[in-house]
């Protein structure tokens, strides 16, 4: 084995299971918002007692319909405070509970509801309860279905269905101090939830993350946030519950350090929800800020004049004060001042005005995208996990972001490196397994440590160092490996590429499929007099092809002889989820795009 890392902290363990450490906080909070909801158009809060109380009617109402020890109950829905109070209330009643994606197809219901056994099912709107309901009605271990909005069923299924509401105001009576002291016989050993991996290939596996997991990652996030100050945290909701990372960070981290949450409406109103929440916290994914820094690109080239001068020297200038604040002349440090107030200020304003740190994890963050919102003021944390560790594995420091690294390990984690490069995880962040997966669970379980499949190395620092999946690189016909990721994220981030898959085991060279953005596809439509029309239309367009390849022709100047794509086609379609091209989390689904194109793709190595 190769060079390890290890992060101490003798502090003891504070709870026990994440319910007795949520039942414990919002008895010390008790009439303090704790959740924010949109209602009539205006964020409205619910106490920490009232969400308790909930928390105690639902496991009560759980309890009677049968839900015991070690039972699965899922819950499909979107981000709302109804799905916090069902997770909690399927834990306290000592079950495990299965977070869902809202995008699942009915096939992806039907094995992750099937495979769990799941003896009920929490659903919120009517379209997710028409999707569910079949699949439910069509499997023998689902007994009966909670709907957090009214339905309407004209024939008997076997499928009991009742009524959040309802199971709320029946329970009304239940005593929540009751509730919290029968919950402390949970231990940190026991199963918390199924979280189902999204997979980039085949059906989703249902990791086994135990209270300790979960408890252990939150102690090793709030170690990390202490050093920005705490105090009047709030955090904004909006990346999917059914992922680890939001279930950790953005729903047991909150609860842990007595934060605040606010549900977003959705992505389409994201930036108007930043500006009413003020977050002072956010988790985020890459490719969110790979889009938004697309969007601030174009308008300040657009603008032009003052505005754009102004701009590229406070990008210039905050990147240098972030990798060096030493090199700032006393010059350039009242200039970079001024360009503070006249620049960044304006760009914190738009995520709300209290932003301390954004922590991105979910997938590898380009360090141009870091260097670009350090540099505009924003203080960007990678960090990388894996939801087989809780999920959080290492994440940067203040004062020491490194944004070719993802930091150094969360406290009370060991990190190493196999002699094949894989790292190596091991602490109580690890899972028990894999959900009915022996098989799978062996592979990567060994000795006490996770195998990750990731392939990387640690620094003199002790930060931990990403290259690629090992199942990810891609090896021609000379033997050379080759990241994927590293060129699809520099493709990406040309203004003219939206997306980008490159192809080429045990072939010759790099070819590549590229997904046109659809904002810089329009404007050049119009510049060159090509009318409307979608990618499907100006595949083949020669003008169109010949624009593109000026942009891989600037990725490629940057990239190694190996790397270099030499060819490419244009998609059909955008990777979506819909199309089952991405995944949840917005990585693309390889094996998936690779069927769809393979002949097109095999074809480009025929051109001379």
């Amino acid at each position: 084995m190769g060079k390890s890392v290890a992060l101490k902290n003798d502090a003891g363990e504070k709870w026990s299971n994440l319910v007795t450490m949520f039942f414990d906080q919002a008895a010390h909070f008790k009439k303090k918002p704790f959740l924010w909801r949109k209602i009539d158009g205006k964020y409205r809060p619910i106490s920490w007692r009232d969400v308790a109380a909930d928390v105690a009617r639902m496991t009560a109402a759980l309890q009677k319909l049968g839900v015991s020890k070690g039972d699965r109950v899922a819950i499909i829905a979107e981000n709302r405070p109804e799905w916090l109070i069902a997770d909690m209330a399927i834990m306290a009643a000592g079950a495990v509970s299965v977070p869902v994606y809202t995008t699942y197809t009915e096939r992806d219901y039907m094995h992750v509801l099937g495979n769990s056994g799941a003896k009920g099912v929490i659903v919120s709107t009517r379209n997710l309860i028409k999707t569910v309901l079949p699949v439910a009605h069509q499997l023998n271990t689902v007994r009966f279905m909670v709907t957090m909005e009214s339905t309407h069923v004209t024939q008997g299924l076997n499928v009991d269905i009742y009524s959040w509401l309802g199971l709320l105001e029946d329970n009304r009576r239940t005593k929540t101090d009751a509730v919290a002291e029968a919950a402390k016989d949970i231990s940190r050993n026991d199963t918390a939830c199924l979280i189902y991996t999204s997979g980039t290939g085949g059906l989703p596996r249902g990791v086994m993350q135990h209270h300790g997991s979960i408890l252990h990652n939150v102690e090793g996030a709030d170690d990390v946030l202490i050093d920005f100050g705490k105090g009047n945290d709030s955090f904004l909701s909006f990346l999917p519950l059914s992922h680890a990372y939001e279930h950790t960070g953005g729903q047991f981290l909150p609860i842990y350090s007595g934060a605040q949450i606010y549900y977003a409406e959705g992505i389409d109103k994201l930036a108007s929800n930043l500006s009413e929440a003020r977050p002072s916290i956010m988790v985020v994914v890459p490719r969110m800020f790979e889009v938004l820094r697309t969007r601030i690109s174009r308008d300040v080239e657009k603008a032009g004049g003052l505005r754009k001068k102004l701009f590229d020297r406070a990008q210039e200038l905050g990147k240098k004060e972030m990798l060096d604040p030493s090199s700032l002349s006393f010059m350039e440090q009242q200039y970079n001042k001024l360009l503070d107030r006249l620049v960044r200020s304006k760009v914190r304003k738009k995520f709300g005005g209290r932003i301390k740190a954004l922590v991105s994890g979910g997938a590898p963050l380009n360090p141009d995208i870091g260097h670009f919102f350090g540099g505009l003021g924003l203080t960007m944390l990678q960090g990388y996990g894996q939801t087989e560790a809780g999920p959080v594995i290492a994440v940067h420091r203040k004062g020491n972001i490194k944004m070719h690294t993802v930091g150094p390990p969360i406290k009370n984690t060991e990190v190493k490196i196999a002699e094949d490069g894989e790292i190596l995880v091991r602490g109580e962040l690890v899972m028990h397994g894999y959900w009915r997966d022996p098989d799978s669970t062996e592979a990567t379980l060994q000795n006490g440590w996770l195998h990750t499949g990731d392939v990387g190395h640690i620094d003199e620092d002790g930060h931990v160092v990403i290259t690629d999946r090992k199942k990810d690189i891609i090896v021609n016909d000379k033997g050379d490996n080759i990241s994927p990721q590293r060129v699809e994220g520099m493709l990406a981030l040309e203004p003219e590429i939206m997306q980008a898959m490159i192809y080429g085991d045990k072939r010759p060279h790099m070819v590549g499929l590229l997904v046109p953005d659809p904002d810089w596809l329009k404007e050049w439509a119009a510049a060159n007099g090509k009318g409307g029309g979608d990618m499907m239309g100006f595949r083949t367009d020669g003008d169109l092809i010949k624009a593109l390849d000026a942009a891989v022709a600037r990725v490629n100047n940057r990239l190694s002889v190996t790397e270099k794509v030499r060819r490419f086609i244009i998609a059909n379609e955008a990777f979506t989820i819909e199309n089952e091209q991405m995944t949840p989390t917005l990585k693309i689904r390889r094996h998936v795009i690779k069927d769809v194109y393979f002949d097109e793709l095999e074809g480009l190595y025929g051109k001379g």
